[in-house]
């Protein structure tokens, strides 16, 4: 029997990361790739399946994605009404005037999430803003070039994360 139950609160505590997708060179395939992994909770060490571990991901300048090739003008999203001769389809281009780069983002990363009833909730855990500003921005700390979460939210009921919380506020 492990001695460590009820201790694994700071595991499961959310961190919030922000991506500012006009200072990232990388792809939307990539950058959507990273953002799921965050988002389920892959990068963690207590990361289950079944379970919702995944933290907060804040990106920003959404209207500065780019992706390889000819895809902003090739690449079609489609959707159906159930109604016969209903199938509609859209470019990425056309996405990207129209919705905002956010959107296209919100489709790439949903469509690498599982196809499973946390895929929703997982989601709702990624903020997308076209601009480079948003409202997220005290729940972001940087200390040391880390991304933490702010340790001013409330009281745990476990040492461990009481103990962090402390230090913390002795080094800030």
């Amino acid at each position: 029997m492990s001695q460590n139950i009820g201790r694994t609160s700071l595991a499961y505590s959310r961190s919030w990361h922000l991506i500012d997708m006009a200072a990232d060179q990388r792809s939307l395939g990539r950058i959507a790739t990273s953002i799921a992994i965050t988002l389920m909770g892959k990068h963690k060490p207590i990361y289950d399946p079944s379970t919702d571990c995944g933290d907060y991901v804040v990106a920003v300048g959404c209207h500065d994605l780019h992706t390889t090739g000819k895809k902003m003008q090739k690449k079609k999203y489609y959707s159906h009404s159930m109604r016969p001769g209903r199938l509609q389809e859209i470019t990425m281009e056309r996405m990207m005037a129209k919705y905002g780069g956010a959107e296209v983002l919100r489709r790439a990363v949903s469509g690498m999430l599982p196809k499973n009833r946390l895929r929703d909730i997982r989601l709702a855990r990624l903020k997308m803003f076209e601009g480079p500003g948003h409202p997220y921005k005290k729940n972001i700390v940087k200390l040391n070039d880390l991304t933490v979460r702010a340790a001013t939210e409330s009281v745990s009921k476990t040492p461990v994360t009481d103990a962090i919380k402390a230090e913390l506020a002795v080094s800030v």
